[in-house]
């Protein structure tokens, strides 16, 4: 709807200003030529006169249409996922929509692969942490780009081990979250934490809730079994994970679970008798990784979010995070704008047209004067 309406360019102070002198001096030619001495002045003259000050004033006024527009938003999804690759990932006592068993790492991929389809039309970035945070994957919206990054995932090496932290990829969300938030701020962002939330470094864990600024939802994922399993000795260079059995040796990076604790039961890593495993270094003997609901829970809750335990009946495409999934899908909003439109170029036309011709009459009337 357009209506009409007052903007002085120069402001009302200013631009009211300048109106009101036009008038006086419009006001004051009228009662000159009325009542004073107007000399040779002519009727036609004194309004000529008179209109050029009234178009003056009136354009110092602004004159104006308001016109107001609609325009459609689009609120993109951005997925931002995390996925622990600490040698603990390697522990074959997972499992994704069916029995069969899987190491937590071939889990976590799936869960990546679903999450690209569930999210459709929406944009993905990829972390993943170990020994540090690493950002292998720009905020994007090719989903082929992020299921081909969780196909090259593997767990990184003993030899670097010095303790899993789960706080290890926090700098590099800030990091990343903050960036996205900067460059799309109307978009829904989603973080999904992929680990089994064991967490073996001496240092203490840094909280998560810093990413609640940033975020509109979250999901820890749990990947393994709260009984757990061994954890294969990964050599560099060797990936455990590439052929599904925990039992095939492992590939580069930094582990942190080399201290976790337990003595016995294979767990679903009953491979190879010459498989060799990471010794507890209190017993000597085969060290268990276990799944860490508490720890898990802690984190979701840091961030506000919820838990999400993959399980032969659980995957990405049930349960919480599907529903989770539609709630924060691609939305138009529509935005009402108003935007003022100066309309002062008829009035500065009919002030040209007033000039000029006044400016005719006193060449004319200076010829006469000679």
């Amino acid at each position: 709807m357009n209506t009409f309406t007052f903007s002085p360019l120069l402001g009302w102070g200013v631009g009211g200003l300048i109106a009101l002198v036009m008038l006086a001096l419009a006001i004051v030619e009228v009662v000159r030529h009325t009542f004073g001495d107007a000399g040779d002045e002519t009727m036609p003259t004194c309004v000529r006169r008179m209109l050029i000050c009234l178009t003056v004033g009136a354009m110092a006024l602004g004159p104006s249409m308001t016109v107001s527009t609609t325009s459609r938003a689009v609120n993109n999804t951005d997925v931002v996922m995390a996925v622990d690759v600490t040698g603990s990932m390697a522990v074959k006592d997972a499992a994704y929509g069916s029995n069969e068993a899987m190491t937590r790492l071939q889990a976590a991929k799936k869960a990546v692969d679903d999450l690209t389809r569930t999210y459709a039309d929406s944009s993905f970035a990829a972390v993943r942490f170990g020994a540090s945070g690493t950002l292998d994957v720009p905020l994007t919206p090719d989903a082929a780009a992020i299921r081909n990054w969780a196909a090259t995932l593997a767990p990184e090496a003993t030899s670097v081990s010095s303790g899993s932290s789960l706080d290890a990829p926090l700098d590099q969300l800030i990091t990343t979250l903050k960036e996205i938030r900067s460059a799309h701020p109307n978009d829904a962002i989603v973080l999904y934490l992929i680990t089994d939330g064991e967490q073996t470094s001496v240092q203490p864990r840094r909280t998560f809730s810093t990413l609640r600024h940033y975020l509109n939802d979250a999901f820890v994922v749990g990947v393994g079994s709260t009984e757990g399993g061994k954890i294969p000795l990964i050599e560099d260079g060797v990936s455990s994970d590439s052929s599904g059995d925990s039992s095939s040796g492992s590939s580069s990076g930094a582990s942190g679970d080399s201290g976790s604790s337990g003595n016995n039961g294979d767990n679903g890593n009953n491979g190879n008798a010459s498989q060799q495993w990471v010794t507890d270094p209190d017993t000597g003997q085969p060290g268990v990784s276990k799944m860490d609901e508490t720890t898990l829970k802690n984190l979701a809750d840091e961030m506000g979010g919820s838990v999400v335990e993959l399980s032969a009946k659980t995957t990405m495409m049930n349960g919480r995070s599907a529903a989770a999934s539609k709630k924060w899908s691609v939305g138009v909003t529509a935005k009402q704008r108003t935007r003022v439109n100066p309309v002062v170029w008829p009035l500065a036309a009919a002030a040209a047209v007033l000039l000029a011709w006044e400016m005719g009459a006193y060449i004319a009337m200076s010829r006469r004067l000679l």
